[in-house]
């Protein structure tokens, strides 16, 4: 596990949360559900955390050259455009990052109080989820080894999330999927016509997801949720 990996990693979402913040000029404000489904979706199609934040920086700067501006911005989908612009722009530009020195980003005591949480709230779900509670829990007990490796750790967690999500779906009602369905379109339709088509595809899938476990609540299984 390289320490660049490690700091980009961890630190995605909390840079993208606090320089919406800052350029927004309200720090207490909080992103959506449908927010943080849009930032997962740049960070697992592998956008540059630099080009989120430029287009971020690029959106609001049109916005505020507006002579008219109806409302504020109250979403990081405003931005959604502006960022996939940047990635674009950036896309065999990008010179190799620098490996970074860094500590862990957290302590092993609290990697072990976040699996030891997440193997109890899934089993806690029934017994369509004790095979993947049993692999959260031999991941606890293995939790020191994992601990050097974050990385690898990360990728057996991935697939435990993707087990859960399609347990979790096969327990959804066609009327709970409507649901969310109506509620996702709602919330979008004011950018659909900005995002492509392959962008808006990808904020579905990860905001639906988001959706499935929270009804369900299961929680997310990824390092990054420890924050």
């Amino acid at each position: 596990m390289s320490d660049d990996w490690v700091y980009n990693y961890f630190n995605y979402f909390t840079e993208v949360e606090t320089h919406f913040q800052q350029v927004r000029g309200t720090s207490l404000f909080l992103l959506s559900p449908l927010d943080w489904a849009l930032v997962e979706a740049w960070k697992n199609a592998g956008v540059p955390l630099e080009a989120v934040l430029r287009g971020i920086d690029s959106a609001f700067e049109k916005w505020r050259g507006r002579k008219k501006k109806t409302q504020m911005v109250n979403s990081l989908t405003f931005c959604a455009q502006a960022v996939l612009t940047e990635a674009q722009v950036m896309a065999g530009t990008a010179q190799p990052a620098a490996v970074r020195e860094s500590a862990p980003p957290f302590p092993l005591d609290d990697l072990r109080a976040y699996l030891a949480h997440n193997a109890e709230a899934v089993r806690q779900a029934g017994e369509d989820f004790s095979d993947i509670a049993a692999a959260l829990e031999r991941l606890l007990t293995e939790a020191e080894t994992h601990y050097k490796d974050l990385e690898d750790l990360e990728r057996h967690l991935t697939v435990l999330e993707e087990k859960v999500i399609a347990a979790a779906r096969n327990r959804q009602s066609e009327q709970q999927l409507l649901d969310a369905r109506r509620d996702l379109d709602a919330q979008l339709r004011p950018y659909r016509s900005k995002m492509t088509a392959e962008h808006l595809a990808m904020l579905e899938k990860q905001y639906l997801e988001r959706n499935l476990l929270e009804k369900a609540g299961l929680p997310r299984l990824s390092l990054f949720y420890m924050r």
